[in-house]
């Protein structure tokens, strides 16, 4: 029987002083981000009462992530990643003000919101994977499963706080309150870049700018064990992330206010909270990919089961559930391919997983929204789940490595051995 330590994550990386600040820095300008998150498909709503509308925010959104991510990758390696990030972090700050600018108007055009969520997707897209591809440099190799185990912990308590502060900030104070806080918070993440030691790049930084991102991709297409985490991903949060269908959910279904509005988007990153903080354990485990896989199957029926709740009480604890799981599944998916990735790649890697992890999501809130304003939400959620779990068939058997991939042997502590560094992909693909 493990001991409650055990099952811990590892909080080692926090005293590295620069990982340290980076992610308290981010704690608090996350949380402000997430405000927006719940902000702006409320505003979408009240403006059309149309899930289909909530729904094309995906759509805005995955357009210029599709469009920067694979460029931003290439950015993040050829250039200070310190300096990258002050100047991502202050235009996403800019394109929030806009924001709230729009809301002090009362009533801003649509096109205005799409336009300006769009350009913050473009930032966002070169921004989340140059924070990801720095923390390697920041902590030691065995701490790295924690220090991205925090990551996750961070980004998910981001979620269930910005999310129920935004739904009450919403509700009491308006709207242009609420982008101002998202506006206010991006200080503390400026500041936690600034104290950053100097992030350069390494190894072929001079390749041609085609060159480059060639060479990231063929190196993601010889990797079948990322290639078929991508695809299992993809396939549950395309057809089996219901976000788009919160707004008219709290409305109709549930019939609560933006405050419950709130609460069903924080209750996934609740349970991903708690899954987060007991990852003690992949550390020490070698079956990653069977955990993604099984975990993957646990979100299929927790959104399923959602699509039949009636009581509100009941869809927030199986979005729990779902939580829960999306975050073991994020936490093994992430250290497999920090793993394997070297140092000279990690932004091009990190930007292509950060491309699939956001944009699966922002495609879904397309395909639920068209689906609700065609059939019902509950329709759109049950079908979305079902859907989820045949596409997680079809990429298990396309990509039987997941579920036989291993973790390369490790000393006691969790530190890798030499001979399996990361990068070394003959090291960390066996059956």
């Amino acid at each position: 029987m493990p001991s409650l330590r055990s099952l811990a994550v590892d909080t080692g990386a926090l005293r590295s002083r620069p990982y340290r600040r980076l992610w308290t820095g981010q704690l608090v300008s996350l949380i402000g981000r997430q405000i927006t998150v719940v902000a702006v498909p409320f505003q979408v709503y009240t403006l059309t009462h149309s899930p289909l509308a909530v729904g094309l925010l995906g759509l805005v959104q995955v357009v210029p992530l599709v469009t920067f991510s694979v460029s931003a990758g290439v950015i993040a390696d050829r250039m200070d990643r310190r300096r990258l990030l002050l100047i991502t972090q202050l235009c996403l700050a800019v394109c929030s003000g806009v924001l709230a600018l729009g809301a002090l108007r009362g009533n801003p055009p649509l096109v205005l919101i799409y336009v300006i969520v769009g350009v913050a997707a473009a930032f966002a897209a070169v921004d989340s994977p140059t924070r990801t591809a720095v923390i390697p440099n920041l902590v030691p190799r065995e701490r790295l499963a924690g220090a991205l185990s925090l990551n996750i912990v961070l980004f998910q308590t981001t979620l269930v706080a910005g999310p129920a502060l935004g739904g009450l900030v919403i509700a009491r104070l308006g709207l242009p309150v609420a982008y101002a806080i998202d506006v206010g918070t991006f200080t503390a993440a400026l500041i936690a870049v600034a104290l950053l030691p100097p992030q350069p790049p390494r190894g072929a930084q001079h390749e041609a700018p085609v060159a480059a991102i060639k060479r990231g991709l063929e190196f993601t297409r010889r990797q079948p064990v990322i290639l078929g985490g991508f695809a299992m991903d993809l396939a549950a949060m395309i057809f089996g992330m219901p976000r788009a269908l919160f707004p008219v959910l709290a409305a109709v279904t549930f019939h609560t206010g933006a405050g419950g509005l709130g609460l069903l988007y924080a209750a996934p990153g609740f349970g991903a909270v708690i899954a987060a903080l007991s990852t003690g354990w992949v550390s020490r485990a070698h079956r990653l990919g069977r955990v993604i896989v099984v975990t993957i199957v646990i979100w299929g029926v927790a959104i399923i089961a959602f699509g039949f709740a009636t009581a509100f009480w009941l869809g927030l604890l199986l979005l729990v559930i779902a939580g829960a799981a999306d975050s073991f599944s994020a936490v093994c998916r992430t250290t497999i391919m920090q793993t394997i990735t070297p140092d000279d790649l990690r932004g091009r890697l990190t930007a292509v997983y950060y491309m699939v992890v956001v944009g699966g999501p922002y495609i879904g809130d397309l395909e639920s929204g068209a689906v609700a304003s065609l059939t019902t939400p509950q329709i759109s959620v049950v079908s979305g789940g079902v859907l989820s779990l045949v596409g997680l068939a079809g990429a298990a058997l396309a990509f039987p490595a997941v579920w036989l991939y291993r973790m390369p042997h490790r000393r006691r502590g969790g530190v890798l051995p030499e001979e399996a560094a990361p990068g070394d992909p003959g090291s960390v693909l066996g059956a």
